[in-house]
């Protein structure tokens, strides 16, 4: 008998099959309640990247939620369709049938904030410990403009992330600069920690890029490291420093979702 497995990367996830849709929700509870009502019921199923409630006219509202891994779409859309759960009436539930552009087929890091929420979630949170092995202060600059002190600095950071359980090692870098206008020491010892903070954030987002969950079916969580061309090899890394260069602009929001506009086609 083969066993059912699905995997999960620590990327944000785009396939229609890991995406439903909720309908007929009735208008009899606020736009709060029906999402705490749907959070809970689909929470239940694994871990959610995605969960937002839109108002459908002329009245009432539909959900989308978002997972991780497809095998827990496909569970919750198969044991939640056509039942009433937190209403009266039956809810209409679907997997998503749009179409994933092949330019997001890869897909993109999870921020700092989602890797640490779906690790804690499949692993616990004693599953997974993190370590830096180095951080260092690459440029520390400082020029005048315009009558103002203008400080550059820049941080780069390596760090190994672990799975004791698992025997499993990874290495991610980051590289991370700042431009400022310094009015006195307490701004520079400020904007240093941030600094600090945001490549050592980076550095995990990195490790995590190669690391994959394989989720077995009686719940049991494996894990294993994908072959990638800029994952560190443990034994040649002492001493270096490679990094993936981020600039403070750049970085993305932690609390920015996926606001595309949805294609409502479901199969």
């Amino acid at each position: 008998m083969a066993v059912q497995v699905d995997l999960v990367e620590f990327v944000v996830p785009v396939e229609n099959n890991k995406t439903v849709f909720v309908w007929n929700i009735e208008p009899s509870q606020t736009h709060a309640d029906v999402y705490r009502s749907l959070h809970a019921v689909f929470s239940s199923f694994g871990p959610l990247y995605l969960l937002k409630v839109f108002p459908l006219s002329p009245a009432g509202f539909y959900g989308l939620v978002k997972f991780y891994s497809a095998a827990h779409a496909a569970a919750a859309q198969r044991r939640t369709d056509g039942r009433s759960l937190f209403q009266s009436s039956p809810l209409k539930v679907r997997l998503s049938s749009k179409q994933t552009p092949h330019f997001l087929s890869d897909g993109r890091p999870l921020s700092h904030a989602r890797c640490l929420e779906l690790a804690n979630h499949c692993l616990g949170f004693n599953g997974w410990t993190s370590d830096i092995i180095t951080m260092k202060e690459l440029t520390n600059e400082e020029e005048e403009e315009d009558g103002e002190v203008r400080r550059r600095l820049r941080f780069g950071c390596l760090l190994q992330l672990s799975f004791p359980r698992h025997g499993q090692n990874t290495r991610g870098a980051a590289a991370a600069e700042h431009c400022f206008t310094c009015t006195g020491p307490d701004v520079l010892i400020q904007q240093r920690r941030r600094l600090q903070r945001l490549v050592t954030q980076k550095a995990l987002i990195h490790a995590f890029s190669s690391v994959l969950l394989i989720l077995l079916a009686d719940g049991k969580v494996m894990v294993e490291l994908k072959q990638t061309s800029d994952q560190f090899i443990p034994e040649h890394t002492e001493g270096v420093l490679q990094v993936n260069e981020v600039n403070w602009t750049d970085c993305p929001d932690e609390d920015d979702d996926d606001d595309e506009e949805w294609d409502l086609t479901v199969s």
